[in-house]
């Protein structure tokens, strides 16, 4: 049996004229995975790290995203080699890796995707989705193909190791998180602060300069235009709960905000 899989994550980046727009998957439910799978957006992010998301909630929601011509990546909670092996085995083929500031962190986030002797991913195939257990010719000697790896940068230290980051092999693209990466500056809540934006802009230009692509976070419009004309490959532009809690939110201020407090009846 071929593995019939989509194109991972590194390819649809190499094959589009276009920055790829994209949104988080923060609530855990398959089934606004699905609502944003459906939207048009061009790569979903199923996040581990900031959720309720366990490896049962992932799964369903791969499962429920696979028939959307979308690009679903899952960001594992830490870099860390079983976590890393678990949602591989799940069947996810891209990842991001969070907090890497370091070429040899990067390398450690490599190793964790690939078999021995190239790496130290455990083996699980008989087991594993990832492998239709083990219905897919060659999925051992195989499988590196079909994985994406993306390392995200989110310190001032990461930022000057962007260059060497970027130039390990086996790290496909490289992510930008603005949050993280202010508070570190000591900028804290300050995610579009110009010394913020300049330091992910210092993160673009080295990783291209390696040859590989890179993206941002970045849920203000200004910013991720900005960003866009920056040159980012890919750029995450909101979230499922981010959205939920600002539409509730205009909801309550359109139909509970009269003068007199009286509310809306239906």
């Amino acid at each position: 049996m071929p593995l019939r899989l989509d194109p991972s994550f590194r390819e649809q980046l190499a094959a589009s004229d276009r920055a790829f727009v994209g949104m988080w998957v923060c609530s855990g439910s398959p089934l606004l995975a699905e609502v944003a799978a459906g939207s048009g957006l061009d790569w979903l992010l199923i996040d581990m790290e900031h959720s309720a998301n366990t490896l049962d909630s992932v799964l369903v929601q791969l499962q429920a995203v696979a028939a959307y011509p979308i690009a679903p990546l899952v960001r594992v909670p830490s870099n860390d080699t079983v976590a890393i092996k678990q949602v591989l085995d799940l069947g996810a083929q891209n990842l991001i890796v969070p907090m890497v500031s370091s070429a040899d962190e990067a390398r450690a986030a490599v190793s964790a995707t690939r078999y021995p002797p190239e790496g130290v991913r455990g083996v699980g195939s008989a087991l594993a989705r990832s492998a239709r257990w083990n219905r897919v010719d060659r999925y051992l000697q195989e499988s590196a193909q079909h994985v994406s790896l993306t390392v995200q940068i989110e310190t001032a230290a990461g930022v000057e190791a962007a260059a060497d980051i970027a130039a390990v092999d086996g790290v496909d693209a490289v992510f930008v998180g603005p949050s993280d990466l202010s508070a570190s500056m000591g900028l804290l809540g300050q995610q579009t602060h110009p010394d913020v934006t300049a330091a992910v802009e210092r993160v673009f230009a080295a990783v291209k300069a390696a040859g590989k692509a890179v993206g941002v976070n970045a849920f203000d419009p200004a910013a991720a235009d900005a960003y866009l004309a920056a040159g980012a490959d890919f750029v995450a532009v909101g979230a499922d709960v981010a959205l939920l809690a600002r539409a509730s939110e205009a909801l309550a201020a359109r139909f509970t905000s009269a003068d007199d407090g009286s509310r809306a009846s239906y």
